[in-house]
């Protein structure tokens, strides 16, 4: 089974692009990068030339001895075992991080064979490419590739509830109550499993949850392998101890990072690098306290004051060993930890549909909100609610001080768009996000 991810759509403009470039898939570890490049390739192309540099080192000699495109193609195709053909083959740099050469080389194919289609990922190519100091602006395009949505998921486990949610879109009538109780139980076990593809797909193939934690121990300790090959000695100790401090940090009232969370007497500059490093790998979304909600937000960016977030929630659950058993029990998986689990999803789903920066606010002490959204000419304050009590006060402290076209409310509660421009999102409808604020626009805005 494979599931159908909503980046495919873009690699296929990609592909009939006038302009095209090699293209670089980025991602962080165990996001499903190779497998949907290698489904594309299947679906798109009469072969795949698939080269991986992890796996065959040696493949680097070839780009370290030329730079000229023609021979590296000719060595290429005498690996292959054929000739590489440019009408009819997708040509896949895996593992491209490995070999610097082969990374600078994509310009030369930019320039001087364009008629090539290649994708090049990498599973730290983010590190990789900020420390590429050679690499050329303008010569490559980029996509990412998060971990999967809930929707994303829920098309492979539910099709007939997925097509269903495509109507909320239409517009904001309440969910009927069973469909609702549906939506709730299949987004508990994406709660749990989380969107890395893997143990995504043993929780819908077999619900076996021996085999979905066994999985996503096997990702946390492909991470932690990561920090000690990837970095100095010093810094990967320093990597770890960040990347196990989160959920601690998450666990707190106010969710600000404390450096003395790390550990007794931690400083700033001892651990700003190891922030840097998870926040390149892919591995944290890091979110920046705004002073003041006005455009741009960057510019009101507080750099001193920021929350961490993983990059999935199930990583999350999972590093906290919470037990999946929980599931069972109500609502208490959306509510531990202070409700962590829930906001860590919000800002999964948020991330995965806008590109403008995320941030948060906080009034002295007073109030804090979420998350601040810049879209369009907005920005629309966010509030994460875990449980059936949807009572804000720091909501209504920020509407009261800067009057917003619209506040968003995700919560346990339905659907509902009120008077006053409080739109209330189903926890679970979070991948909708962008269409409903669309909708509201061309309706009530325009």
């Amino acid at each position: 089974m494979f599931f159908e991810r909503k980046l495919y759509p873009e690699l296929l403009q990609w592909k009939i692009g006038k302009y095209r470039k090699p293209l670089i898939l980025q991602g962080a570890r165990q996001t499903g990068k190779t497998s949907l490049i290698k489904h594309f390739g299947a679906t798109q192309f009469l072969e795949t030339a698939y080269f991986n540099f992890e796996e065959r080192p040696e493949l680097g000699q070839i780009f370290k001895d030329t730079k000229q495109v023609d021979r590296i193609l000719h060595n290429l195709s005498i690996i292959y075992g054929k000739k590489i053909d440019s009408s009819t083959m997708l040509i896949v740099f895996d593992e491209i991080q490995a070999c610097e050469e082969a990374l600078n080389a994509l310009k030369y194919f930019s320039e001087n064979a364009p008629e090539f289609a290649i994708i090049a990922a990498g599973s730290l190519l983010g590190i990789s490419l900020g420390s590429h100091k050679s690499f050329p602006v303008g010569k490559v395009e980029f996509l990412q590739l998060n971990p999967l949505t809930f929707f994303e998921y829920l098309k492979s486990k539910n099709l007939s509830l997925w097509n269903y949610a495509q109507t909320t879109t239409e517009s904001f009538d309440a969910l009927l109550p069973g469909f609702f109780v549906e939506f709730i139980d299949h987004f508990k076990t994406y709660m749990i499993c989380g969107g890395m593809p893997e143990p995504a797909l043993r929780m819908v193939e077999t619900m076996d949850m021996y085999e979905v934690e066994k999985s996503m121990n096997q990702i946390l300790s492909a991470y932690a392998l990561d920090f000690s090959k990837h970095a100095e000695k010093t810094e990967a100790l320093r990597i770890r101890y960040v990347w196990e401090a989160i959920p601690a940090q998450l666990a707190k009232e106010n969710k600000k990072f404390i450096y003395q969370t790390i550990r007794q007497g931690a400083r700033a500059r001892e651990f700003e690098m190891a922030i840097e490093w998870l926040e390149q790998a892919g591995l944290i979304h890091r979110i920046l306290l705004c002073k003041k909600p006005s455009f741009p937000l960057s510019f009101y960016s507080d750099l001193s004051a920021f929350k961490i977030y993983m990059l999935d929630v199930g990583l999350l659950r999972i590093q906290t060993r919470l037990d999946p058993i929980i599931f069972k029990e109500g609502h208490r998986l959306f509510t531990e930890f202070k409700g962590a689990l829930s906001e860590n999803y919000i800002l999964q789903s948020l991330t995965a549909q806008f590109d403008g920066l995320i941030s948060y606010w906080a009034s002295n002490g007073k109030a804090e909100v979420d998350f601040l959204l810049q879209y369009k000419d907005m920005i629309i304050p966010i509030e994460v609610k875990s449980s059936d009590n949807v009572t804000s006060k720091s909501l209504s402290v920020y509407a009261k001080e800067y009057s917003p076209r619209l506040r968003i409310r995700f919560s346990l509660k339905n659907l509902e768009f009120s008077t006053d421009g409080l739109l209330n999102i189903p926890i679970f409808l979070a991948d909708h996000t962008r269409t409903f604020i669309d909708a509201i626009i061309k309706k009530e805005f325009r």
